[in-house]
């Protein structure tokens, strides 16, 4: 089991970290739900079939923690909403994430501002599927849900943004035409 462990770990512990970031946006709390996902990898690979992918199992394991993080949160839907608002809590690390030197690009700063207005499985789809690459189906096996309702889910997700970017750029006085 240890070489098995170490084995997803290396290969995955990446991309389950930035996962949780972009769910909890926080790194001291993402990384502790890291350790949370692996901890439960631990306890239940054992019960793993092989239905799908390692790594759309972790993912599903790691949606799972961070719902639950939420849900131990005092009045925990207004919670997700403050967690998800980088103006009132912002990644308290000083040394940058390759991905948080990404966010710097004023278009990516845009995009991610606007996941706010995403519901929870909006934001986990767009996540998975663009910012993990995750295909249709993967994503589906790491949610537990249809192919067809990940379809759904992400184009109302791409909906979603690109009203909230069209907006916000309208607001600016900037031009929207690359958010088509």
């Amino acid at each position: 089991m240890d070489s098995v462990f170490d084995e997803l770990y290396q290969k995955y512990h990446h991309d389950v970290f930035q996962f949780l970031f972009y769910m909890v946006k926080e790194r001291e709390l993402a990384e502790d739900l890291v350790q949370e996902v692996y901890i439960k990898v631990l306890r239940s690979y054992h019960k793993f079939k092989g239905n799908s992918s390692e790594k759309t199992w972790l993912f599903s394991i790691a949606r799972n923690v961070a719902i639950d993080h939420f849900r131990r949160q005092k009045g925990w839907k207004q919670r997700i909403a403050e967690k998800f608002d980088l103006t009132e809590h912002p990644v308290k690390d000083k040394a940058p994430l390759p991905e948080e030197i990404t966010m710097q690009k004023e278009e990516v700063q845009l995009i991610y501002h606007c996941l706010d207005y995403c519901t929870l499985d909006q934001k986990s789809v767009i996540i998975l599927r663009f910012i993990q690459d995750l295909s249709i189906a993967e994503t589906a096996d790491a949610l537990g849900w249809t192919e067809s309702k990940v379809k759904t889910t992400q184009h109302r997700a791409l909906k979603v943004l690109r009203k909230q970017m069209e907006l916000k750029l309208a607001q600016e006085g900037r031009d929207a035409k690359w958010v088509k």
